[in-house]
């Protein structure tokens, strides 16, 4: 028996990194998943090798994220878990944040967010079931960040959105909270990574290591299971204690 038996999950981003790893623990304890996300080609290999299915889906596409949550009610007769972990980070400094990467981090990170919460919130709601959406924030949502305006931003965006929705929705049965990844090593931070900096973070963690996908997977496998049933509307840090 799975944790998740007989539910249904809808991973964003779940091609790689962090949405694949949760979608695998997902479908591992029992789930019905779905992996959605724009790089098709990797999300198709993804979702084969998970046993899974795949939906293309650009986050910042109202239309979009209504077909995609329409089909997986359609097929299913219910959504139980919504994922939110696709995001992007584009580093800058205030003064060399362009209108363009603001907009565009905003889109995908802030806007993607909200149109996921509010279609998955009716559908919910109307299959009666209840639910856990889990929004991928960061401990940039949590503190000021240096060099990453636009990320940031959108991060406390996600941090307070979660609250408010948890609110809303609780009378519902459905659970939202956030999760705060630190350093975690994914394609994400690669180039972070070069030049020996990845040994200069682990320098400062307390834990002695950097983060993995699978870190966070086993945060939102507890936010998506009857485990965390009276958790909601909150914020869930997992960085090897170096914002403690």
């Amino acid at each position: 028996m799975g944790e998740l038996d007989g539910r249904v999950a809808l991973v964003t981003g779940g091609a790689r990194g962090q949405g694949a790893a949760e979608a695998a623990i997902f479908s591992r304890e029992g789930a019905e998943v779905v992996i959605a996300d724009v790089l098709d080609e990797q999300g198709e290999r993804t979702a084969g090798s998970l046993g899974c299915r795949y939906h293309h889906l650009d986050v910042t596409s109202e239309t979009e994220w209504e077909a995609v949550v329409a089909d997986v009610v359609d097929r299913t007769g219910r959504l139980d878990i919504l994922m939110n972990n696709a995001g992007i980070f584009r580093p800058a400094r205030l003064v060399n944040t362009s209108t363009e990467l603001w907009n565009q981090t905003v889109a995908i990170n802030q806007t993607g967010v909200f149109f996921g919460m509010r279609t998955a919130v009716k559908a919910m709601i109307e299959a009666g079931n209840g639910g856990s959406i889990i929004n991928t924030s960061s401990v940039a949502g949590l503190e000021g960040t240096f060099g990453s305006t636009a990320y940031g931003a959108t991060k406390w965006a996600v941090t307070g959105m979660t609250k408010v929705v948890a609110k809303e929705a609780g009378k519902h049965g459905i659970r939202v909270n956030s999760i705060h990844p630190g350093v975690i090593v994914t394609d994400m931070i690669t180039d972070m990574l070069a030049g020996g900096q990845d040994e200069k973070m682990v320098a400062r963690q307390p834990i002695g290591r950097l983060g993995t996908a699978e870190d966070i997977a086993e945060m939102a496998l507890f936010l998506a299971s009857d485990r965390s049933s009276y958790c909601t509307g909150q914020a869930f840090t997992v960085d090897g204690g170096i914002h403690g």
